[in-house]
């Protein structure tokens, strides 16, 4: 378990505005975020609160963890250049995805008296098995990319999530492979984990009789033969895999050098340019992936490039506003975790991604678009919204 500032002295950001509490709709293409005066990064040398981050800082799902970590970061930044007198701090949290590893490191988040509220857990299974721990301490948690549908249904008072979970995701993937590519028949992949495995059981609930071909995979096994050999004999038109980005590297590879010519479509959790798209290199080229997620608006993309001399990445955006969530109620006077509880539960404002307010079961009410991305030329790039 790593805890980390992660604030480095001499970074020079481009400054958003303070994103400030309001009602009132906002379409995702509009938000209260715009650009105001480079700033440089800030210290918080006397900060009145934290706000913790468990996410997969290292391991395997280490490229999916680091857009985590740089909009929280740019959100923290941002507040305090223009709150010095009320700054807060970013711990981190590295469980590296693993719900073995997630409820000791969310004691420690617990054990913490500083910090108030919490931004993630960065995946389903980790939050299902932390989550009880959270919801026992009172502690405000928002997660921007743990989609499992399940998770609302717990009964967790404290689980708040700012996009659309796999019940929506599942559906719409599979109404696009039925409705864009038409396909004669299905094949399904999933790596078991309650995240692939719930993505992949409800695209294939929603296809119907065209899935024709099944199967799991072990994530830690290198060589997915017998899947590659089920897939093949089925000859499927399309094959969806349900999973992360580096079981689908290894997949993808197999599945090409095996003569498979379907089709290839993927959840949330391939969208990394590093961790899929480069390293399947020809394997990859035509995939098509889902994801609940977008680069946000211009201003914040802008600020994004100036602070880290790339484009966002999966999630950067979804987190940025998950933070500011948790320290837009720090400013507004919750001092206390059930006071960012209450407030969190009341908040209605307008992020970069769409208009932020949850639902009493933690869900975010404004979250139903699923944007489709599709690698061409080695570079995943945006197709079209589907819902």
């Amino acid at each position: 378990m790593k805890k980390s500032n992660l604030l480095r002295a001499g970074a020079v950001l481009v400054s958003l505005s303070f994103v400030a509490v309001a009602c009132g709709g906002s379409d995702d293409s509009a938000s209260d975020t715009t650009v105001a005066a480079e700033a440089p990064a800030s210290t918080c040398e006397a900060p009145v609160a934290s706000i913790a981050l468990q996410f997969p800082e290292t391991g395997d799902a280490a490229n999916l963890g680091a857009p985590m970590l740089k909009g929280s970061q740019l959100a923290v930044d941002e507040f305090n250049a223009a709150n010095p007198d009320a700054c807060v701090t970013l711990k981190t949290f590295d469980t590296q995805g693993d719900p073995a590893k997630a409820p000791a490191v969310a004691q420690s988040v617990i054990d913490d008296a500083t910090i108030l509220g919490l931004v993630g857990p960065g995946f389903s299974g980790e939050s299902l098995a932390a989550l009880p721990l959270y919801d026992e301490a009172g502690l405000a948690t928002i997660t921007g990319s743990a989609t499992n549908a399940t998770i609302q249904d717990q009964g967790f008072k404290v689980f708040h999530r700012i996009l659309a979970n796999d019940a929506a995701q599942g559906p719409a993937v599979a109404k696009y492979i039925v409705g864009a590519l038409a396909p004669k028949s299905i094949g399904i992949v999933d790596d078991a984990s309650d995240y692939g495995k719930g993505l992949a059981d409800a695209v294939k609930k929603e296809a119907g009789a065209t899935v024709k071909a099944t199967d799991s995979i072990d994530p830690k096994a290198a060589d997915f033969s017998a899947a590659v050999s089920k897939m093949k004999d089925a000859n499927p038109d399309v094959i969806f895999f349900g999973g992360y980005y580096g079981e689908a590297v290894k997949l993808s590879t197999q599945l090409r050098d095996a003569g498979v010519k379907a089709t290839l479509v993927f959840g949330d959790g391939v969208k990394d340019q590093a961790g899929y798209a480069d390293a399947a290199g020809p394997a990859a080229e035509g995939a098509l992936i889902a994801c609940p997620c977008k680069d946000g608006s211009p201003d914040f993309i802008a600020a994004w490039e100036k602070a880290y001399k790339e484009v966002p990445g999966t999630y950067g955006a979804e987190y940025y506003d998950a933070a500011n969530v948790l320290l837009n109620v720090i400013k507004g006077g919750a001092k206390d975790r059930a006071a960012v509880q209450a407030a969190v539960n009341k908040y209605d404002a307008a992020g970069i991604t769409k208009q932020i307010k949850f639902a009493a079961n933690g869900e975010a009410t404004e979250a139903s678009t699923i944007y489709m991305y599709k690698v061409e030329s080695g570079k995943i790039t945006y197709v079209a919204d589907i819902k």
